[in-house]
C-alpha cells in the first residue's frame, strides 16, 4: 500500500559509459557509475510514476509524494545528467566535494555555477569527502561542512543550503554538525521516505542506485513500494560493520584508494 505522504529520493552519482573519465576512480565507485542507457531507463520508469521536484519547492510535511533525483561527488558526468534532466522538463539536485573542484575528472568553477543558472540544487558533499565521516571529532566534521559550504557560496554568490553526507556514514554528531553549520536540506543515504526535522532541519533519506539496479526497482520505489525492503538490507550491513570494525575499516581503505593518491 502506497504511504499517504513522502519523498522517495534517489541518490545517484556518474553517469558515463567511460567510467575511468568522471569522478572517482577508486574501487568502490565502479558499482555506482551507470551508463547512460541504464541511466535513461532509470529515468524512463520514474517518468511513468510522477516527476521529479527540488527539495526548496515541496513541504516534506505535507501529505503528498514528492520524487527527488540527487547526484553526488561532483564528476563531470554530471552535466550530462543535468541535460537529461532539463530535456524532461526536470532538475535536480548536485552535491560537490569541494575540494575536487577543477581536478581531472570533476566540475571546475564554472560549471557548477551553470547547474545553478540551468535551476538546479547544488550542495556540499563535504570539502574533501573523508572515509569513517562519522569516526571524525565534531570539529573535523564541522570544518569539512563549512569549508565546502563557504567554497559553494563564493562560487555561486549565495548561501547554500542543501547537503548529503559522504558515504552515508549517519550519525548524531554528524547531522548537528549540519544543522549548526547552516545545512537546512540533509541527505542521508538511510533508504527511507519519511524526512525527520530536527531544529530547523530537515533529514531526509535516499535510495542509491547501483549498475546492477534494474529499472523495473526504480519504478518500484517510485511508485513509493519496496522501501521496507530496503531499510532491512541496509540495517543488516550496518550490523556487520558494528560487530567486524577492524575488517571494516579494512575494507573500505582498500576499496578507496585511487590510484595516485595516497590515504
Amino acid at each position: 500500500m502506497n504511504r499517504v505522504r513522502g519523498v522517495a529520493s534517489f541518490g545517484y552519482h556518474d553517469v558515463t559509459d567511460d567510467p575511468a573519465s568522471s569522478g572517482f576512480r577508486r574501487p568502490a565507485a565502479a558499482p555506482f557509475k551507470l551508463s547512460r542507457a541504464s541511466f535513461g531507463r532509470h529515468l524512463d520508469a520514474i517518468a511513468q510514476t510522477r516527476a521529479p521536484e527540488l527539495i526548496d519547492a515541496i513541504d516534506p510535511a505535507g501529505h503528498g509524494q514528492h520524487v527527488l533525483l540527487t547526484f553526488d561527488d561532483g564528476g563531470n558526468s554530471a552535466l550530462y545528467a543535468a541535460e537529461e534532466l532539463v530535456r524532461r522538463g526536470w532538475r535536480g539536485h548536485f552535491f560537490v566535494i569541494t575540494s575536487r573542484i577543477g581536478e581531472p575528472g570533476f566540475m571546475t568553477a564554472q560549471e557548477i555555477r551553470q547547474l545553478s543558472h540551468d535551476g538546479h540544487v547544488v550542495g556540499s558533499h563535504t570539502h574533501t569527502h573523508p572515509s569513517f565521516f562519522r569516526e571524525l571529532s565534531w570539529d573535523r566534521i564541522t570544518e569539512e561542512w563549512r569549508t565546502s559550504l563557504d567554497h559553494l557560496a563564493q562560487i555561486l554568490g549565495q548561501p547554500v543550503l542543501s547537503a548529503s553526507i559522504p558515504g552515508g556514514d549517519l550519525s548524531d554528531r554528524v547531522v548537528w554538525s549540519a544543522i549548526e553549520s547552516g545545512i537546512r536540506f540533509l541527505f542521508t543515504s538511510e533508504p527511507t521516505t519519511e524526512p525527520d526535522r530536527i531544529d530547523a532541519t530537515w533529514v531526509l533519506g535516499r535510495y542509491v542506485p547501483k549498475v546492477s539496479t534494474s529499472p523495473s526497482r526504480i519504478r518500484e520505489l517510485a511508485r513509493f513500494r519496496g522501501w521496507d525492503r530496503a531499510m532491512a538490507w541496509r540495517q543488516v550491513k550496518l550490523k556487520v560493520r558494528t560487530l567486524l570494525p577492524g575488517l571494516f575499516h579494512r575494507y573500505v581503505r582498500a576499496r578507496t584508494l585511487e590510484p595516485g593518491r595516497v590515504l
